[in-house]
């Protein structure tokens, strides 16, 4: 090889390492930085929208520096940016039948911040309900006392699966209860068995803004707090004309009393104390018992209301002879009036009053609370 041939060989190897040794080809440039993209729910238009359903904004490809929604009368609702400021949420129930737009504006890496506004219409129902309930936050009651709940009669009654969903029962202790509708407006909830003393219960009416079913929207949420009492449970023996008090297992007192007479005989079976007057007029006329057939209008003293058919415990100092030796009344439980009293002192709401061998039928579910009279497997089925 001569040695120009041999100068070129060796200047083009050294062209070829010097390639092989560098970085290689250059990079491609660098892409635009992705666009922050904003959804919200419900979609910007939307109507009939629930004013407690999923009422939210969420970012990709960037955060949000600003989320407002306003109402029709541009005043602000309560909201709060998620700690990675990558979603919204409303803070806040909305309200029925009313506008609102959601603004939100995101920025990325770089360049310009990105707004996405949504307007919408909540829904506008035709028929809200109001659900009363019994009993009451903050009140203590007694072992017998049936959770029970009333929807309004001024709008359709609800589907009975949709009503039972949006009541909320906890109980410390847990127990085992179910539901048992009485009507098409109105269910009950109890236990297997009477309550433990002691146990708590908290309520959640969840009904505002749910579609309870029959074109009817739940009107307001509400919650209570109760407390289960002393195990108060009265033993009234129309055989013996004897009634035992018990307080959590303890006989505490034997009462002579009276009940109802052959033709006016008590019911039998567990009764549950609603109500407690110092004084009360008895009234036969009011559960359909004429005073030319034998009907009465008394005042009496200490009367505790165990039926909505007329029984009550009270005081009879008329019947002192016949206390403890004949059933003489027209229904109700007589003592005398220290007994009474000291009765009337004892006893709450949900106490129960368990009454045999009256020579009178068995006491019907619906009256009063005759909850404990409904056997549980048939309980449990919901009368639906």
């Amino acid at each position: 090889m001569s040695r120009l041939l041999s100068l070129l060989v060796l200047g083009v190897v050294a062209v070829l390492l010097a390639g092989c040794g560098g970085s290689g080809p250059a990079a491609e440039p660098a892409g635009e930085p992705a666009v922050p993209t904003v959804r919200t729910t419900p979609d910007n238009g939307a109507q009939d929208v629930s004013p407690t359903g999923e009422i939210t904004a969420s970012v990709t490809d960037g955060t949000i520096t600003e989320a407002t929604m306003t109402n029709e009368s541009g005043e602000q609702v309560k909201g709060a940016v998620a700690p990675d400021r990558t979603s919204w949420a409303v803070g806040e129930p909305l309200g029925y039948g009313k506008t609102y737009t959601l603004s939100v504006t995101a920025q990325g890496q770089s360049g310009e911040p990105v707004t996405h506004q949504s307007t919408f219409t909540t829904v506008s129902p035709k028929n809200q309900t109001y659900v009363s309930m019994n009993p009451l936050d903050g009140q203590t009651v007694g072992v017998g006392q049936p959770l029970a709940f009333y929807f309004s009669a001024d709008a359709p009654a609800p589907d009975k699966e949709r009503a039972e969903q949006a009541i909320e029962i906890k109980t410390e202790p847990a127990v085992e209860g179910a539901f048992y509708w009485y009507d098409d407006r109105e269910v009950h909830w109890r236990p297997k068995e009477y309550w433990e003393p002691g146990t708590k219960i908290e309520l959640d009416i969840n009904v505002y803004g749910k579609d309870l079913g029959n074109g009817v929207w739940g009107q307001e949420d509400r919650e209570a707090t109760i407390t289960i009492g002393d195990e108060v449970v009265l033993h009234a023996d129309g055989a013996s004309k004897q009634m035992r008090v018990t307080r959590n297992g303890e006989l505490l007192r034997t009462i002579p009393v009276a009940l109802g007479s052959p033709e006016f005989p008590s019911n039998n079976g567990a009764h549950v104390v609603t109500e407690k007057h110092p004084k009360y007029l008895m009234d036969s006329t009011t559960y359909g018992l004429p005073l030319d057939q034998g009907g009465y209008k008394t005042e009496v003293e200490y009367a505790v209301r165990i039926s909505n058919g007329g029984e009550f415990l009270h005081a009879a100092p008329w019947a002192a002879a016949d206390l403890g030796r004949r059933n003489v009344s027209h229904g109700c439980i007589n003592m005398t009036t220290e007994d009474a009293k000291w009765v009337f002192d004892l006893l709450k709401k949900g106490d129960v009053v368990e009454i045999t061998n009256s020579g009178g039928p068995d006491l019907k579910s619906w009256d009063g609370f005759g909850d404990w009279q409904v056997p549980w497997q048939e309980w449990v089925a919901g009368n639906k």
